[in-house]
């Protein structure tokens, strides 16, 4: 808490990470429903315990469609049309992938292939089959499951946002652990760093925003090593093994943080040309990549300001 700034952090764990909620007054009362609705939302959502209605529609594949809350519904349409984008590496049903390796839930080894060639079988988006007037969702084949693990996040901080925004809140800033969304601008703008891969704490630049969401996806986030090669979390589902292209992050900026999560996949599947060349058609939406070779590329830059803080990395111009 900082008094001249008049900045007061509030924090939890849930989800798995911490939870960083930051007021420009002091309102405790306030901070606890935030993190009451991070917690409702997380007990529909999770995929990491037996009960949730996620889970709920996972136990039933095979056999029958299972009808969910609207808001539950709404994410798993949006999470399936995203999958079926061209060339999408996002994929809502990679469940039994995500399940098989376990990178970050204490995974640390390759799968043989024929497993993974079996569980690719029942990862297709089109074998989830949605009905609008029910909420209902059927997974067709027995084993499927769906993972809103990538999706979640986002669509929680802006839940977030719009429940500060409805409780009189004009300045604030949630982090969820890698999705972090603004309320309001205060003076100078919201400061956000560019993490510095697989180096604790450091940071290759400083991102200021106004009004906007920040979300980064990097291979150093979730990993493990075998034989010389990194096995990182980010699957490309057309292969099931981990995606080996010259990225080592990609940042997402943009108004609703949902977005971030669905093109920090989304770009990661194209690189860095196509990708720069596919966000001309979305001005709302911008992109950092950070490449293996320590080039700091950009989509554009309306949307936010960038200072390079370490000059081992280099600023170019995208190549789209």
């Amino acid at each position: 808490m900082s008094d001249e700034n008049r900045v007061y952090s509030y924090s939890a764990v849930l989800m798995g990470s911490p939870i960083l909620l930051k007021l420009f007054s002091h309102d405790e009362a306030l901070a606890s429903r935030v993190f009451r609705l991070i917690k409702q939302y997380e007990d529909l959502l999770t995929v990491n315990r037996a009960e949730s209605q996620v889970m709920d529609i996972n136990h039933a594949a095979g056999s029958h469609p299972v009808s969910v809350s609207r808001p539950v519904y709404e994410l798993i349409r949006c999470a399936k049309a995203a999958s079926l984008f061209p060339g999408s590496i996002f994929n809502l049903a990679i469940g039994p992938l995500v399940k098989r390796w376990k990178i970050g839930f204490k995974g640390d080894s390759v799968p043989p292939a024929d497993d993974i060639a079996r569980l690719l079988t029942l990862t297709d988006p089109n074998d989830v089959l949605l009905d609008d007037e029910k909420c209902s969702v059927f997974l067709t084949r027995p084993g499927m499951e769906i993972d809103l693990g990538a999706i979640a996040k986002g669509y929680i901080a802006d839940r977030v946002r719009d429940y500060l925004r409805k409780e009189g809140a004009s300045l604030g800033l949630i982090n969820l652990g890698g999705n972090i969304q603004t309320l309001g601008s205060p003076e100078g703008g919201w400061s956000v760093g560019l993490k510095k891969p697989f180096a604790a704490d450091a940071l290759i630049g400083a991102i200021e925003v106004e009004n906007m969401s920040v979300v980064t996806s990097g291979t150093y986030e979730r990993y493990f090593e075998q034989d010389g090669r990194r096995y990182h979390h980010i699957l490309d589902p057309r292969s099931g093994y981990p995606l080996d292209n010259a990225l080592d992050s990609v940042t997402i900026v943009s108004a609703n943080s949902l977005d971030g999560d669905i093109w920090t996949t989304l770009m990661y599947g194209m690189g860095v040309e196509k990708g720069c060349a596919a966000l001309r058609a979305r001005p709302d939406i911008e992109a950092i990549f950070v490449t293996k070779e320590k080039e700091v590329v950009f989509s554009s830059t309306h949307l936010f300001r960038f200072t390079l803080l370490d000059n081992g990395y280099r600023v170019t111009d995208n190549t789209a």
